[in-house]
């Protein structure tokens, strides 16, 4: 199948173990320039936009379809890349119909892209995406493909701890100011809270603790919070019930519900919300009508990581369903 043979000819570039090809790098920009060329096999123009984003059109292409190319360090070969290449093969069999295949810059760096990015230039009337699910929710329903609902909200932002330095074996327990104690409670309690309200995950994903001597209590830590919910009622109470204050702070979004309608058509499969971010995400922030295409991870669901994995016959019908779905949108 043509569509695996790019993915892997993609997913060689940067070397492994895993897919090397983070934003704004040399790996980055050679699958700009594969990609590039395949569209215009398709025979789709190809332009660039002041960000660097491809934009391969047809027509009067009022639709988009498409994803990002770039990749997490030692990331899966299907996230992102998948869904350009699935919109490159939908436009080669829809030779007749106007529609755009856009494949975004440096979408893993943000949460799901920029919107300074896609508000620079004009927006579609409609976006598709479809995505590896990156989750085990359709391995274990037994179902190949899914109809994604909304994309979750997400806050991010640091906490400091504060402490007291001291020799570690001249300085009594009883008494001790250790930063990283507390750090420690501070990851329970980020934990307990998104335990406590439904459909909400949080994660302190690093941790800075200085002076960071084996033999010095830590003085001060810093510890990053990533903090993500369905709704935004519950993504405010979870950041309260952690504590933090967000330097970066996204809202859920819905996809849109007739472009749902559309893909449930051909999809036997469940409705799901996404826990990751994604340029449809950003899209419809903007306003832009957005539908989004989840395709089942094998593997237990794992992504961003060199064992992610979706089998061909699940690609197969994931391109067939995007497909049949643009064609309508599309005319």
């Amino acid at each position: 199948m043509r569509i695996l043979d790019r993915i892997e000819a993609i997913y060689a570039i940067g070397g492994g173990p895993g897919a090397n090809r983070v934003g704004g790098t040399e790996g980055e920009q050679r699958a700009h320039d594969l990609v590039a060329a395949w569209c215009e096999e398709a025979g789709l123009a190809v332009e660039v936009d002041p960000d660097g984003n491809l934009v391969a059109t047809r027509g009067d292409a009022r639709v988009w379809i498409g994803s990002h190319l770039d990749s997490v360090p030692n990331g899966g070969r299907f996230d992102g890349v998948l869904g350009v290449l699935a919109g490159i093969e939908a436009a080669d069999r829809l030779s007749d119909q106007p529609l755009a295949v856009v494949a975004f810059r440096d979408e893993e760096r943000g949460f799901g892209g920029s919107l300074a990015r896609v508000r620079r230039g004009p927006l579609p009337d409609a976006y598709l995406e479809l995505h590896v699910e990156q989750g085990p929710t359709l391995l274990r329903a037994g179902r190949a493909l899914g109809v994604v609902s909304g994309i979750v909200g997400l806050a991010r932002g640091e906490v400091v701890l504060q402490g007291a330095a001291g020799h570690a074996g001249t300085t009594p327990m009883e008494g001790r100011r250790d930063a990283l104690v507390a750090a420690a409670d501070f990851v329970l309690k980020a934990r307990e809270a998104a335990l406590s309200i439904p459909e909400t995950v949080a994660t302190v994903g690093r941790l800075e603790v200085e002076p960071g001597a084996e033999n010095v209590i830590p003085a001060r830590v810093t510890a990053s919070v990533d903090a993500r919910a369905s709704e935004r009622g519950r993504l405010d109470r979870l950041v309260a019930a952690i504590g933090f204050e967000p330097s970066l702070r996204t809202e859920p979004v819905a996809m849109d519900e007739g472009i749902r309608a559309a893909l449930r058509e051909h999809v036997d499969g469940p409705e799901l919300a996404s826990g990751a971010g994604h340029d449809a995400g950003v899209l419809a922030a903007a306003g832009v009508r957005c539908g989004m295409l989840f395709v089942r991870s094998a593997a237990g669901g794992v992504s961003h990581s060199p064992e992610e994995w979706t089998e061909p016959e699940d690609v197969a019908v994931a391109v067939d369903a995007l497909t049949a779905t643009l064609s309508r949108l599309a005319k």
